[in-house]
Parts: structure tokens; C-alpha cells; sequence
């Protein structure tokens, strides 16, 4: 299990927030905590420490007043610590390379690719033309449902799809990812404690995927959502049989939370 930072843009400023809260309309949500220091600066924290694999989310819609404020921050991160960091938020086709170009090592796509509540593999396939697979992360974050299963939500978080993340689904988009990161949107910025059915889900998918053929390189998936203490991040482990990294924001004390970030970088190392 790795660490992977994380460096959430709203609003033009580095934020961690309750991810349920997001509303594009007046571009508003419920703050856990607002950084005086700029995405630049975060990057080259992590750059420093040795942390690679970080996302620099940008939270704003792109007809949002406060987008290229956002997308600016989001530049300065990327190259500060080229090849460093993944980048994600109103990632398309068209722009994905624009990213690329700035110094993101992969774009994070969701909303794109799961137009409309079901995904388009042209799309896809288009992303991947432009980027290729290696430099390509696909979101499946999720809420769960009255039936027991989680499912795909886009656009900030704030639409539901028909995708179910499920074994099935995982592994039809494995053939076009490097990584899949997974929000567990209920529990995202609450620092309450993790998903553990999801965890669980994801991690016996890896492990199957690893012992089908343990010469080929899985695909690496990122969890993020509710981590508070380090019996989470044990809870993790054991669910995701070792074979799921982490974010964690909120929760930091880097972010204003308990967890000490150092410690945190230790354990997980």
C-alpha cells in the first residue's frame, strides 16, 4: 500500500472539503479547510518527500467563473513537479494532452467517459488514442445504493450512473487504464472511517487480477474517502489484501486534521 497525496483545487485555492457538498450552481461547498500556500507549493512538498502518484483534482466546472483561476493552480502544481502528479476535472479528449504537456504523468477522466449515466467506449478509446494507456486513470468513485451496490457518479460527484463498480466492470476497464481511483463518496472529507464492503470489492478484484497472470502489471487502484486514524488505514490493508494504495486529505495534519502526515508517509512505506 502507497500513500498518494492529493492537492484539491476549488474556488482557485487548495481546499479539502465534504465531497457530497459539491454544487456546481454558485460553485459552493462544505470547507474542512482552506490553504494559505498555493498548489505549487504542496507539489513541491511532495516532490521533496519522494511521493509520487499524488492527484491535483480540479473541483470547478469548466463554464465556472473561477475555472481558469483553478486550472491555473492546477498548472502550477504540474510544473512544479513534472511527471509527479496526475491531474483530473473536465478531462477530455480534447484537452487531455494540454495536460500531458504541462507535466501530469496520467489524466484522471470520470464525467467524460461516463456521459449520460452509462460509459462510452469511443470516448475511451479516443482518450487513449490521444494519451495512451499508460498515461490514462479512469474514476470510477461511487455511492452506494438502496440495492447494496455502489455506482459510478459523475460530474463533481453529484449525478448517478447505471455503471455498478463491480468485478465485472473493473475488469472491462482495465483494458484501457493504468490506474483506477475510487472516491467512496459518502464518507469522502468526513474522516468518519472507510468503505470497508468497497475496499474489500476492490481489493479481491486485485488479487484475482494478479494471480490470473503474476508476470503482467496489474492495474493500480487508488482509494480515497473516510480514512480518520491509522486503524483505518489498517482496515485498508486487510480488506485490500495489501494491493490498494491511499489518499487521504482532511484527516492530515497537513490539512488542519489529527493524522501526522510524516507518520503517515511512514507507514505506508
Amino acid at each position: 500500500m502507497e500513500f498518494r497525496p492529493c492537492i484539491d483545487i476549488h474556488n482557485g485555492k487548495v481546499k479539502q472539503i465534504v465531497g457530497a457538498s459539491l454544487r456546481d450552481a454558485g460553485d459552493t461547498a462544505t470547507e474542512n479547510f482552506v490553504a494559505e500556500d498555493s498548489a505549487a507549493d504542496f507539489a513541491l512538498y511532495y516532490k521533496e518527500k519522494g511521493l509520487r502518484g499524488g492527484h491535483v483534482i480540479l473541483l470547478n466546472a469548466r463554464d465556472s467563473e473561477y475555472y481558469e483561476a483553478t486550472k491555473e493552480q492546477a498548472f502550477g502544481a504540474l510544473r512544479a513537479y513534472p511527471g509527479g502528479l496526475q491531474v483530473g476535472g473536465g478531462i477530455t479528449a480534447d484537452n487531455a494532452f494540454e495536460f500531458i504537456e504541462a507535466g501530469a504523468s496520467h489524466v484522471i477522466v470520470t464525467s467524460y467517459v461516463f456521459a449520460g449515466g452509462e460509459i462510452h467506449y469511443d470516448r475511451l478509446e479516443k482518450l487513449v488514442n490521444t494519451v495512451g494507456r499508460e498515461h490514462l486513470v479512469l474514476d470510477v468513485s461511487c455511492r452506494r445504493q438502496p440495492d447494496g451496490n455502489y455506482y459510478v457518479v459523475t460530474d463533481r460527484w453529484q449525478n448517478l450512473t447505471k455503471e455498478c463498480v463491480n468485478e465485472a466492470l473493473l475488469t472491462r476497464l482495465s483494458t484501457y487504464a493504468d490506474e483506477f481511483l475510487v472516491h467512496a463518496v459518502d464518507v469522502e472529507g468526513q474522516a468518519n472511517g472507510i468503505e470497508s464492503e468497497l475496499a474489500q470489492l476492490l481489493g479481491d478484484w486485485a488479487k484475482q487480477q494478479e494471480q490470473k497472470d503474476a508476470s503482467k502489471r496489474t492495474v493500480q487502484i487508488t482509494y480515497a474517502g473516510g480514512v480518520s486514524s491509522f486503524a483505518d488505514l489498517e482496515e485498508l490493508r486487510r480488506r485490500g489484501n495489501d494491493r490498494i494504495h491511499v489518499t487521504i486529505g482532511s484527516a492530515l495534519d497537513l490539512f488542519g486534521g489529527a493524522m501526522s502526515f510524516e507518520e503517515v508517509v511512514s507507514y505506508c512505506k
